[in-house]
């Protein structure tokens, strides 16, 4: 979908800060962006999120797990996304279902396909005209960051969930090279920013 991009990665990864900068630099240029997030970014959507989120919710299961992200997603784009969309804005989303794909198709082991036939009913069309990749293992990551959220479900995954979701990404941009735009996370903030504002300048994002 023209005009639709999200920006993925492994935790950790500096995701919130890059969107943070780029929010900024899109206000500094006059860019008319809505910037969301999921799972959330509408009052329905983000009491899922606090479901799927919980620490203490060890008892979802991975197939609930993967219905919640659906059903937010849904909510999400009726909501906000095709709204903003329909009134020309440029919509920039932290996470998609991308992060379906990898965390529950791949990680969870529910399945690519399957976790794509769920999603297709959420999303129909919707899909991202790019999408941007914060490239960094989650090891690199977590060292980085200096550990993992304890108050965040997914983050207190073991090491070896995260190295999944990895490899599920790896997966994703080598099945659609031309939509994903890989950037080095491993560098500073500004390099990292550098090298999202250059790619999005390139491909007309900007």
């Amino acid at each position: 979908m023209k005009d639709f991009i999200t920006i993925e990665g492994c935790e950790g990864v500096g995701k919130s800060t890059q969107i943070d900068i780029l929010k900024q630099y899109c206000a500094d240029n006059g860019i008319p962006v809505l910037f969301t997030r999921e799972p959330g970014g509408s009052r329905v959507a983000e009491k899922i999120r606090d479901i799927i989120l919980d620490a203490d919710n060890v008892e979802i299961c991975d197939m609930c797990e993967a219905f919640l992200y659906a059903s937010s997603r849904v909510q999400h784009l009726e909501e906000i996304i095709i709204p903003a969309l329909n009134s020309g804005k440029k919509v920039i989303c932290d996470r998609f279902v991308d992060s379906s794909y990898a965390y529950q198709g791949i990680a969870r082991g529910l399945g690519l396909d399957r976790v794509k036939r769920l999603n297709q009913l959420a999303i129909g069309e919707y899909m991202p005209q790019y999408t941007i990749f914060l490239d960094l293992s989650p090891r690199k990551a977590f060292d980085r960051k200096g550990g993992a959220d304890i108050h965040d479900r997914l983050e207190t995954q073991d090491l070896r969930f995260h190295e999944r979701v990895y490899e599920g990404y790896q997966l994703l941009i080598a099945n659609e090279p031309d939509r994903f735009i890989i950037i080095d996370a491993s560098g500073t903030i500004e390099q990292v920013h550098e090298q999202i504002i250059a790619q999005c300048k390139d491909r007309g994002i900007l």
